[in-house]
């Protein structure tokens, strides 16, 4: 066991050795740089080889209208962002803070594994393999999700763009995606079942801010939910959806704030549970690291 755990890249650890460190700082400047490159090609350009149906990102997203098509300005916002704060985390890999450094590598394993899964997931849903893309996506959520169970209390300069950003990102896609490759995407009853499945956003994001007090899952997810909302308007206003995504979005937000503010302040929200000892708040997840 001690020797599967010693060569087992996800497992958790407390230190690093220099070598794995210097891996890490390569495999995820490579693997970051390779994410970053096919996104900004494939939303500019559409792939120019033998595949009869292919084109770029943004068509996709509009060629197939469905009930989770998302605003390509505010997504492209959002990757934007995510993408600068992905290179600060990149950056504390090389930081003369041992802790910081261990922090980093900590989920460097699910950040490089998360990146490769993205450029597959581009590359095969700008080439309609959407059902092949819906199956990369499900492996990255549980890669996530594994993350971040297992390291959500590490500071939010690697928690938001290692951990959170990419984690709502992938649910939401799921549906995107999802809606995309489903027969008749734009029926009747594939409406009905968007207006259901759009609630699986809100319970999503109110778990993670009431469970772990995680006010970067519920901004990601209510940015996430305003990209929804708006592209529904667009597309058709006499209609549930967009208004579900609003009412998503303000919700979320809501709580976002809620939690952090006082968590900025210094204080924390229990949410009427009963306060926490002092030995036990210095170990709650995302409570004011810098």
């Amino acid at each position: 066991m001690d020797r599967l755990h010693s060569i087992n890249p996800f497992s958790k650890r407390e230190s690093h050795s220099a070598n794995a460190i210097i891996t890490y700082k390569v495999l995820s400047i490579l693997t970051w740089l390779l994410s970053l490159v096919v996104s900004v090609y494939y939303v500019l350009h559409e792939p120019h080889d033998g595949f009869t149906i292919r084109h770029r990102i943004w068509d996709q997203n509009w060629l197939y209208p469905t009930g989770f098509t998302l605003n390509p300005v505010i997504i492209d916002v959002y990757w934007v962002v995510l993408f600068v704060l992905q290179a600060g985390y990149i950056g504390h890999l090389f930081s003369g803070n041992t802790d910081y450094v261990n922090a980093a590598c900590a989920v460097g394993s699910h950040f490089i594994f998360n990146n490769l899964l993205h450029f597959a997931f581009i590359m095969l849903f700008v080439r309609s393999h959407f059902a092949w893309a819906e199956v990369i996506l499900v492996v990255n959520f549980f890669n996530l999700s594994s993350l971040y169970f297992r390291h959500n209390a590490y500071p939010r300069f690697i928690h938001t763009p290692a951990v959170s950003g990419p984690l709502a990102w992938t649910f939401v896609a799921i549906y995107w995606n999802g809606a995309i490759m489903v027969p008749h995407p734009a029926s009747l009853v594939a409406r009905i079942f968007a207006n259901i499945f759009i609630w699986a956003i809100l319970v999503y994001g109110v778990f993670f801010i009431v469970v772990y007090k995680d006010y970067t899952m519920g901004f990601w997810l209510s940015v996430l939910s305003a990209a929804l909302g708006v592209a529904q308007f667009q597309r058709q206003v006499i209609a549930l959806q967009w208004i579900f995504a609003f009412v998503i979005m303000a919700v979320l937000f809501v709580l976002t704030v809620t939690i952090a503010v006082p968590t900025w302040m210094g204080r924390e929200v229990n949410f009427g549970r009963r306060q926490q000892p002092a030995a036990d708040t210095e170990r709650a997840p995302l409570l004011g690291e810098n």
